[in-house]
């Protein structure tokens, strides 16, 4: 057992700083440990055993423990096992040793621990805040469980502004968002130039946090949070929904029946297509060839129909419970799907086959936003990132899920590390995902839906679920509860690793480039709730809170 086997090297090295170890299966390993070893523990592992680091999660945990618990999660994909490492806090001032000095990946989710949770890590190099408003007060955290999910604090000041850093010698600013014609939703890159170049930039997202997973703490059922998961992406909703409830299921040691697991496989793989078309399609928009864009959206579109008809919707399927499926998949609807896989490889080869010959395309992606092997090993990076980058990462069969070990297909990599690299990368993944719903469609027998549970759910344990959504791993954290709800639920989506690489994707590239650079990730950020509008006459800048959104769209203003 391989988990065991990691597990006793961390204790021959480690000894008693290692408090006890769960081995729910053989593919999760828990270990809990003292807070003042984490730092060293977290840094052998990633380096010297080479796990690649997935998140950190922060958890309230005062009201059944009296402590807070903080776990950094890790995966041995080639031994195909997920290792959480968690440490108990003090209730009263929860403080522990910063990772990201040893774990740069983590940079962002130990800021956002100390934005909501009030964990502080203490030594991070950039401990500036990541989630939270700019107005909101230093000392409400919205994930403790002693703030509502609907606080709104009195000391909240709307017209705050974000301090950027200072303007490095020699460049000048470019602001890239937070709109911008090619950004669907609002993300801001305040780039550093000098003449044409980019010499470095600075992030300010989240304006739109929706907090999900507060709601799902606080006033929803573990059957309502698929549906609310499924709103996480526009793209990728099947995705997060599979995930929640395998974590869950993980947790509560639940495996759905198989013809469950098989149409979750088949609704994934559909999702996948529906991105990647949709992708190559923008990308070709971006570079300025919109005939290829205008042909992959022609071609996309029967995938949508076939959604539709098997779910009721384009999109958001309402697919997954926990312990399985609502949707079947009939004979007539098997048959159709067929039809219209067989097609769409039919249209799909001389698509590829253009773009891959265009001298234009090539001369806009190659060499262009370069990720190396080794900024994919400290962001964080998953997914075509990776995999253009030569890392052969791919969690449906690292950590096989659904009927992903029952279907043969080739994990597609690149070497170039750069745009065009991603770009093959995601056309040829497009052929294995045919491929693996013709599987699925054959091999999957008659049989249940849905497992009958009968008896309430136990109550603290943890289940952890990776799943390779079209843009990387989509990593789930659940801590089970009492009042049919998860007590902890921590979602990190592929984008939230994938945007830490690029300020090292775009340094010293030329700033025509950064819109092709940023798109090669294909970023996912959330809606937007307020915006901030210019009176063109008098020059006067004016924030528009939610409320006064609301009203403005109501006719009420």
């Amino acid at each position: 057992m391989i988990a065991r086997e990691r597990l006793n090297q961390l204790k021959d090295k480690f000894g008693s700083a290692i408090l006890r170890a769960d081995l729910p299966s053989d593919r999760q390993l828990f270990v809990w440990v003292q807070p003042e070893a984490v730092k060293e523990l977290c840094r052998h592992i990633f380096r010297d055993l080479d796990a690649r680091y997935v998140i950190s999660i922060g958890a309230d945990d005062r009201p059944f423990s009296g402590k807070f618990i903080v776990a950094h999660d890790f995966a041995f994909d080639t031994d195909h096992v997920l290792c959480s490492l968690l440490a108990q806090l003090p209730g009263d001032e929860p403080k522990i040793e910063s990772i990201s000095g040893v774990v740069p990946a983590a940079n962002w989710a130990e800021r956002e621990m100390r934005d909501l949770v009030g964990i502080e890590s203490v030594g991070h190099p950039y401990p500036k805040r990541l989630v939270l408003p700019d107005g909101w007060p230093e000392d409400v955290h919205p994930l403790r469980k002693d703030v509502p999910w609907n606080h709104v604090p009195p000391e909240f000041k709307e017209g705050a502004s974000f301090e950027f850093e200072k303007t490095p010698e020699g460049c000048t600013v470019v602001p890239f968002g937070p709109f911008h014609p090619t950004l669907d939703e609002p993300a801001h890159f305040r780039l550093y130039v000098e003449g044409e170049m980019v010499r470095g930039c600075e992030y300010r997202g989240f304006m739109a946090h929706r907090g999900i997973e507060k709601l799902a703490e606080s006033v929803m059922s573990y059957n309502d949070i698929p549906v609310l998961a499924e709103r996480i992406c526009g793209i990728c909703g099947c995705v997060h929904s599979v995930a929640y409830t395998q974590a869950v299921e993980a947790a509560a040691a639940l495996r759905p029946p198989p013809r469950a697991e098989y149409i979750r496989t088949i609704l994934l793989e559909m999702e996948r297509l529906h991105s990647h078309l949709l992708w190559v399609g923008l990308a070709c928009h971006i570079v300025g060839f919109d005939t290829l864009f205008m042909q992959a959206f022609r071609i996309r579109e029967p995938v949508m129909w076939m959604a539709e008809k098997i779910t009721g919707n384009r999109k958001t399927y309402g697919l997954c419970v926990v312990g399985g499926v609502r949707w079947d998949i009939t004979p007539e609807l098997k048959a159709e799907l067929n039809q219209t896989l067989n097609k769409l490889q039919a249209e799909w080869e001389p698509l590829v086959g253009a773009v891959s010959r265009d001298k234009n395309i090539q001369k806009r992606t190659r060499g262009v936003g370069v990720a190396d092997r080794n900024v994919v090993k400290n962001a964080g990076a998953v997914g075509p990132v990776a995999r253009a980058a030569g890392v052969d990462i791919d969690c449906r069969r690292d950590h096989p899920y659904a009927a992903y070990d029952r279907v043969d297909f080739r994990v597609i990599t690149a070497t170039g590390c750069d745009v065009w690299s991603r770009v093959v990368v995601r056309m040829k993944e497009v052929f294995e995902s045919i491929a693996i719903i013709r599987q699925c469609l054959e091999k999957m027998e008659p049989g249940p839906l849905q497992l009958e549970i009968k008896d309430e759910l136990p109550v603290g344990r943890i289940g952890l679920s990776s799943v390779e959504a079209p843009r990387g791993e989509s990593h789930h954290f659940v801590i089970t509860g009492e009042n049919n709800r998860p007590r902890r639920w921590r979602v990190r989506a592929p984008t939230y690793q994938n945007l830490q690489a690029v300020p090292a994707m775009i340094r010293d590239q030329q700033i025509a480039d950064m819109t092709i650079s940023l798109g090669s990730i294909d970023p996912c950020f959330s809606c937007t709730d307020r915006m901030e509008t210019i009176e063109l006459r008098s020059g006067e800048r004016k924030t528009w809170p939610q409320k006064e959104l609301l009203a403005l769209s109501q006719g009420k203003k």
